[in-house]
């Protein structure tokens, strides 16, 4: 068998299995999401049971303490005026009366027939002041509750409290149509249940049960249900996952064949060539002050220019170059690049910082040190208006050579920054041990600030990181001007993103950094109609 075909079929085995393990984690991690999910709304589903409870308690307690400060005593005619403004009055409230030591009836308010039955057990010589009881009146799942008061004197107030105050449903609908919901007093007396049990949820292995018990009042609410219930919520997401490893697994097994049947040497020729003809240019984003709308310098960003002037993106070719050892030369050229286009405007603007991106790889040993060295000795760019950036994503082989050639740099006056912060392999080793100078909050974070709870205080967590250590602090990614507004909130001055600029050309990009110079940047700006968002990848 040929060695295209023994590479086409390790291809397809490698694509079935990239297919199905991701298929079976994502189901995995879809399922516990939902689960958790599932509880947090159940959760809150309890919260608003026990609230409402109590506050229909303590309302009508409340209530009937009034009443016993304007010392009522008898079911004369102006105690029972005093009743009908409780009733009117509150609105858990629908009846206030009197009752004897026997717990039976003396007068009520509204008027009605008295049964002549204990609607409260007999009173006790050392029993507590508030009582709590259910009557057989029932609404939507809720039984009317009577609350009492004792007046010391054999006689207690009592008020009936509606059904409706508690017989509410609340929770999302796919909880609703399954779920079964529970208010008991004092652990035995059912006060309110909706929804019905099912084989499911009476199972503990199959089922989701919350409990709460309230801070006030002998109250617990129980919410329970099937976790078939709560799967339904990610069935789209599964549906979705599926199809995404699918199609991965034929894009791999194109590839396969694609790579089986083109010579090896061939693409690995052509990169050279590119390398040669100085096919790989610098692109330049600009890296903005968010508080004063002036430009702070740039990220410089690794294009490739076919002869028929089609960009490539980064990603198409990045991982190749880095992995053939390609990058240090296209690096260097990338470096020279950038004293030829910008050096004047660097002289010009003496404040403005150039960020370089270094690999992992660069940090195996301190030519790159010479390089920068022999490149912007001489050069309109000074030391200290460069910035190396090392990425978080890809681990540093030598942690302590990198310190040590980083330390080098930084004796230049050259600033270190670590990039995609957060994301990597690194983290708070990274900024212990490099004693880099800036940290870049990843486009990950800043994609939800404002919407997910987490990546805004992680945001803040990485704001009030930097000002501990006295390092500067950079957003990535910024698309949107409310993103701006929140990350000034939140204390950082440093942004770059398309709601900016995207990557642009050396005369695009001098043509903006004149116009911001001359203007500032209008924060009320649009992304210029732009809608195909992607990425700007080192």
């Amino acid at each position: 068998m040929s060695k295209r075909y023994i590479i086409f079929l390790r291809t397809v085995v490698i694509a079935v299995l990239l297919a199905t393990a991701p298929l079976f984690v994502a189901n995995m991690v879809l399922n516990q999401y939902a689960e958790r999910r599932a509880e947090t709304e159940m959760v809150a589903m309890a919260e608003r049971y026990i609230q409402r409870a109590d506050n229909a308690i303590s309302d009508t307690v409340s209530a009937l303490q009034r009443l016993d400060r304007d010392d009522i005593q008898t079911c004369d005619a102006i105690d029972r005026e005093l009743f009908q403004t409780v009733v009117s009055g509150e609105g858990y409230v629908e009846a206030v009366g009197l009752v004897d030591r026997d717990g039976k009836q003396m007068c009520v308010v509204p008027d009605m027939r008295l049964s002549g039955k204990s609607i409260l057990p007999i009173l006790k010589q050392d029993g507590p002041l508030v009582g709590i009881g259910m009557l057989d009146r029932s609404f939507l799942g809720a039984r009317a509750a009577v609350v009492s008061w004792d007046l010391r004197n054999g006689y207690r107030l009592f008020a009936e409290v509606t059904p409706a105050a508690i017989a509410s449903d609340p929770g999302p609908e796919y909880l609703r149509a399954y779920r079964r919901a529970e208010l008991r007093l004092g652990g035995d007396i059912l006060w309110f249940a909706t929804g019905g049990y099912n084989s499911e949820s009476s199972n503990p292995d199959h089922a989701i049960v919350v409990k709460m018990q309230s801070d006030s009042y002998p109250l617990e609410a129980t919410i329970v249900a099937p976790k078939s219930a709560a799967i339904h919520m990610v069935q789209e997401l599964k549906v979705i996952a599926a199809t995404a490893c699918a199609a991965f697994a034929l894009l791999f097994v194109a590839i396969g064949v694609w790579f089986s049947w083109r010579p090896e040497s061939e693409a690995n020729d052509e990169f050279i060539a590119a390398i040669r003809n100085g096919e790989f240019i610098p692109y330049y984003q600009p890296v903005m002050d968010i508080e004063t709308g002036s430009m702070r310098g740039c990220e410089v960003l690794m294009r490739w220019r076919r002869p028929n002037g089609e960009i490539v993106p980064p990603g198409q070719f990045m991982e190749y170059a880095e992995r053939n050892g390609h990058i240090f030369e296209m690096t260097r050229q990338l470096m020279v690049q950038t004293c030829d286009e910008v050096g004047q405007l660097y002289l010009d603007n003496p404040d403005m910082k150039l960020s370089i991106n270094l690999f992992a790889g660069h940090f195996r040993n301190r030519e790159v040190v010479t390089d920068i060295t022999s490149i912007y000795e001489n050069s309109n760019i000074s030391f200290q208006q460069i910035v190396v950036e090392v990425t978080e994503r890809y681990p540093l082989e030598d942690m302590e050579l990198a310190r040590k050639i980083m330390a080098e740099m930084q004796a230049l006056g050259v600033r270190v920054a670590l990039d995609d912060v957060g994301t990597g392999h690194g983290g708070m080793a990274y900024l212990q041990k490099l004693g880099v100078d800036i940290i870049k909050i990843d486009k990950m974070f800043i994609d939800a600030i404002g919407d997910d709870a987490s990546s805004t205080t992680i945001v803040d967590s990485m704001v009030e990181l930097a000002d501990n250590l006295g390092m500067g602090i950079i957003a990535e990614g910024v698309e949107h001007e409310e993103q701006v507004e929140r990350l000034r909130e939140l204390g950082v001055t440093a942004a770059q993103g398309y709601f900016f600029a995207r990557p642009l050309p050396v005369d695009q990009f001098i043509e903006f950094a004149e116009r911001i110079g001359a203007e500032g940047f209008k924060f009320s700006s649009s992304l210029d109609g732009e809608e195909d968002v992607e990425e700007a990848v080192a």
